[in-house]
């Protein structure tokens, strides 16, 4: 080829190589939110960015607010130290050390309303407003019950289809609103976050608008055993409480829980629930909140439904919600739980004379309240761990809150509303 056909080639080539790029351009800018959406999902759980990516998820996806409450309920501070030990399966360990090695974020610690620790961790503070994974679960159970309170919800005997009726075409079709609020629903699903090909793995991206509808997923599931005989923890019995709610109250989560709960608690943070590809909220899991807030929810349970100047849910909610009613509910070796704690209305029951309960998401989030001592413990974490011990981890973190309320609480401080 001579210069003088080069000449007039290259001008041309220039051309289409702008023009592809243009297209490029066009394509990426129209599309740049879902690449992002797509690159942190992919990233969401590798280890090196567990802490970054658990204070920043509402808002790398879509997600809708939860206004602060306009009158903030202040906690008074009586600063102490925490316990130097505690004791697990036999073995003293330190109280430090366990916080380091489970990738602790934050934790507050609060004893008769007033906070009596709190520090952070990692590059996070009082204002990181953190996933709080399965811990949304019992927020939502609050939800219900404050429906329930309002008449919203009838009767928790009541069929879930009679409130969301396109469910009847899923296992959950005559399935009541307390065998799921109790993991009772006998729904098939599996919860293996190990197995890419797991339904909790397949139900995450969807939870931030990657993909079809999370209604759709559910109207998937079959179901595996009678309803309230066993209980096996799946967490699309929490989805399916977040819709329950959304049809009974006429407006969607989010809302609900700003009006109800969020704003009359005095909450001194927004909250950001992610949303799937319809907008809809992801109950199971997609709350995002401050630490002090989760300590005042916790503060709220301890006083059975009672903070802020104000009774938001009702004793008898709160009450039911934290003990377990049935055999295959109890805590211990139980052949009708795929736990050894016992469980409520989406809160987890260890059993034993300090009536202790809590709400846990994996990776180490938690509320831990101990009627006994007056104590409630909130926690944020990123453990590293959790796919390979993180069971254990629980177990190991219920030893080190109870030894935390033991250390701070004496029988003598018992209120009487907890008698």
């Amino acid at each position: 080829m001579d210069s003088r056909r080069k000449k007039r080639l290259w001008p041309a080539l220039w051309r289409v190589l702008l023009a592809l790029l243009a297209v490029v351009a066009v394509f990426g800018a129209l599309n740049y939110k879902t690449l992002v959406k797509i690159y942190h999902g992919i990233t969401l759980f590798k280890p090196e960015k567990l802490t970054e990516n658990f204070r920043s998820l509402d808002q790398w996806f879509d997600s809708r607010k939860v206004a602060a409450g306009s009158a903030v309920s202040s906690f008074d501070y009586d600063l102490q130290d925490l316990p130097s030990s505690y004791v697990y399966k036999g073995h003293t360990k330190d109280v430090g050390q366990f916080i380091d090695e489970t990738h602790t974020t934050g934790l507050v610690v609060t004893r008769n309303g007033s906070i009596v620790y709190e520090e952070y961790f990692r590059g996070n503070n009082d204002a990181s407003r953190c996933i709080l994974w399965s811990v949304s679960k019992s927020v939502v159970s609050a939800l219900v019950g404050i429906a329930v309170d309002e008449g919203f919800i009838r009767d928790i005997h009541e069929p879930v289809t009679a409130y969301v009726p396109n469910l009847a075409a899923s296992g959950y079709d005559g399935v009541s609103i307390k065998d799921v609020l109790q993991m009772s629903s006998g729904i098939r699903f599996t919860e293996d976050y190990a197995d890419p090909k797991s339904d909790i793995s397949r139900l995450g991206p969807l939870s931030v608008g990657l993909g079809p509808s999370l209604e759709s997923f559910l109207l998937e599931l079959d179901r595996e055993h009678e309803p309230g005989t066993r209980r096996k923890y799946v967490s699309s019995d929490a989805q399916v409480l977040g819709m329950v709610v959304r049809e009974a109250v006429g407006m969607d989560l989010a809302s609900y829980m700003e009006e109800r709960l969020w704003g009359p608690a005095g909450m001194e943070g927004a909250a950001y629930w992610l949303l799937d590809s319809t907008g809809v909220e992801s109950a199971f899991g997609g709350l995002n909140a401050c630490l002090p807030d989760l300590a005042r929810f916790g503060n709220l349970y301890l006083n059975d439904g009672y903070w802020n100047g104000r009774q938001i849910i009702s004793k008898e909610w709160i009450r039911a919600s934290v003990t377990p009613d049935a055999p295959h509910l109890l805590p211990g070796a139980n052949p009708r739980s795929d736990s050894v704690l016992g469980y409520g209305y989406q809160w987890w029951v260890p059993g034993g004379e300090d009536r202790d309960f809590l709400a846990m998401g994996i990776y180490g989030q938690a509320v831990y309240v101990n009627p006994r001592y007056n104590v409630v413990i909130a926690r944020t974490a990123a453990y590293k761990g959790y796919p390979v011990d993180g069971v254990e981890m629980e177990l190991e973190s219920v030893e080190f809150f109870r030894a935390i309320a033991r250390h701070l609480g004496t029988d003598s401080e018992i209120l009487d509303n907890h008698k």
